[in-house]
C-alpha cells in the first residue's frame, strides 16, 4: 500500500479525526491570475475572502491542451483539503494540461449545500480571468469530488448558476458519490451526505434535487464515471446507477470500471490513474 493510500485510509478509519490545513504553499495568494512560471509552482488564486476560497493554478511548459478543473474528496468534510488533488495537478500539468486544483468550504468550516457549491462555480469561474475557458473544460473530481464535478457540468442551468461564466465541457468522476439518496440510505462516510446536504431526503427535498447528480440527468455535456472494482468506500453501484440513469435519459455516459480500491484512483503511479489519463487524452484528440 502506497504511503497516498496509507494516509488516506488511516484518516478514514479514524473517522476523519484529524485536521489537514489548508496548503497554499508557494508563492502568495493572488486575487488577479497571470502567468505561472512551470518552476516556480502554481499561482495561488482567491476568489473570496474565507481563507479556503483558494485555487492553485498550475500551467504546462507549452501550450495547454485545455484546463481540469480539480475537486478534492473527503466526504466533504474540512478535514480534508486541497493537498489530496495537488500530485493530481502537477501530474497533468506535465501532461500539457492547465490544472485548476480547488479549495472550497466544506462541512465544519462554512461549507454544505449550498455554499459549497457557490464555491466550485466561482473557482470555475477563474478561468474566464485567467483566458483559460476557451478550451475543454473537464471537471475532474475524486469521491465527493466526483459529485462536484458532475454538478458542475450542469450548473448553467436556471437557478441559481444560471449566470456562471464558464461552462465545463466534459466531467470525469473518479469513485463518485453520484447518487446522494441511496448514499444517505446507506451512510456512505457515516452520514455525510445528510451533514452535506443538511438532513435527509425527506427533511430538504429541494438540496437533494439542487446537488444529486442522478436526480439531474441528462446532462448536455458528457460525463465518464472512472470506479476501482475493490472500492469498500464508494460502492461500484455508486457509478452504475449513474451511468444507467444517464444512457436511459439520453446523455453521453460511460462506466469505465478498473483496478484498485478507492484510492488507487489518485495515486499517480496506479493503472486506475493511467485510465483517467487515457479518458482525458480522448478528450484532447475529439
Amino acid at each position: 500500500m502506497s504511503l497516498t493510500r496509507r494516509r488516506f485510509a488511516a484518516l478514514l478509519g479514524a473517522g476523519a479525526a484529524g485536521s489537514l490545513a489548508v496548503g497554499c504553499s508557494g508563492p502568495a495568494a493572488d486575487g488577479a491570475p497571470g502567468p505561472v512560471a512551470t518552476d516556480g509552482g502554481p499561482r495561488v488564486l482567491r476568489y473570496g475572502s474565507d481563507p479556503s476560497q483558494v485555487a492553485e493554478l498550475h500551467r504546462p511548459a507549452g501550450a495547454a491542451h485545455g484546463v481540469v478543473v480539480v475537486l478534492h474528496g473527503g466526504f466533504w468534510r474540512a478535514e480534508y483539503d486541497l493537498s489530496l488533488g495537488r500530485p493530481l495537478a502537477r501530474d497533468l500539468a506535465g501532461r500539457g494540461w492547465a490544472a485548476l486544483n480547488v479549495e472550497y468550504r466544506r462541512v465544519g468550516d462554512g461549507g454544505g449545500v449550498p455554499a459549497t457549491l457557490d464555491d466550485v462555480s466561482a473557482a470555475i469561474d477563474l478561468l474566464g480571468r485567467a483566458g483559460l475557458g476557451g478550451g475543454p473544460v473537464v471537471a475532474l473530481g475524486h469521491s465527493a469530488g466526483g459529485q462536484l464535478a458532475v454538478w458542475a457540468a450542469g450548473r448553467r442551468r436556471p437557478g441559481r448558476w444560471a449566470e456562471a461564466a464558464v461552462g465545463v465541457t466534459h466531467a470525469v468522476a473518479q469513485a463518485g458519490v453520484l447518487d446522494l439518496r441511496a448514499a444517505a440510505e446507506r451512510g456512505l462516510g457515516g452520514g455525510a451526505v445528510q451533514a452535506f446536504l443538511g438532513g435527509d431526503p425527506g427533511q430538504v427535498p429541494q438540496a437533494y434535487a439542487v446537488a444529486d447528480p442522478t436526480a439531474g440527468v441528462p446532462l448536455d455535456v458528457p460525463v465518464w464515471c472512472v470506479h476501482g472494482r475493490d472500492d469498500t468506500t464508494v460502492p461500484l453501484a455508486q457509478s452504475q446507477a449513474y451511468v444507467g440513469a444517464a444512457t436511459a435519459a439520453g446523455a453521453r455516459a460511460e462506466l469505465v470500471e478498473v483496478p484498485g480500491d478507492h484510492f488507487a484512483l489518485i495515486d499517480t503511479t496506479s493503472a486506475a490513474w493511467a485510465r483517467t489519463v487515457e479518458v482525458l487524452e480522448g478528450i484532447e484528440r475529439a
